[in-house]
């Protein structure tokens, strides 16, 4: 349960409906992904509607089935996490993302007497002080970085 009382969705139901999502995009039966992947038409069948909890070599063999990466499921499953809670994903390799990088600066490990280490985001430093708690945009704000 996330802190503020909201039940959190399980991983298993979240990473099958991506996974769905996927296959039924590029228009493929689940019994071409399933031998494609080398696992049973039943088994990915429960994977996808979150009954099942595939392991990583699984999961990895299905991603390979469908033209992406694990590290491309993981990081569409962290972006629905932190969308449903408010937070804004930016992904630096993403073209697109030019303006969020010309507005952020790699952090550096210069930091002393409990200055913050970070850029201005808007007017407002993203980063963690030395020793202290990290840094926060606002209200209700946060920015994660995928690189």
């Amino acid at each position: 349960m996330a802190d503020d009382g909201r039940d959190e969705p399980l991983l298993r139901r979240l990473v099958g409906a991506l996974l769905r999502a996927r296959r039924e995009a590029q228009a493929r039966t689940l019994r071409d992904v399933a031998e494609t992947a080398r696992v049973s038409v039943a088994y990915l069948s429960e994977v996808e509607r979150g009954r099942k909890e595939a392991s990583s070599e699984v999961l990895g063999a299905v991603c390979r089935a469908l033209g992406m990466r694990l590290v491309d499921l993981v990081g569409a499953a962290h972006a629905e996490l932190a969308a449903a809670e408010g937070r804004v994903v930016v992904d630096l390799t993403d073209p697109r993302a030019d303006r969020a990088r010309e507005r952020l600066v790699v952090l550096r490990g210069e930091a002393a007497g409990g200055r913050t280490v970070g850029t201005p985001l808007g007017g407002r430093t993203v980063g963690t002080p030395l020793g202290g708690r990290p840094a926060t945009l606002g209200s209700g704000e946060a920015v994660l970085l995928a690189a």
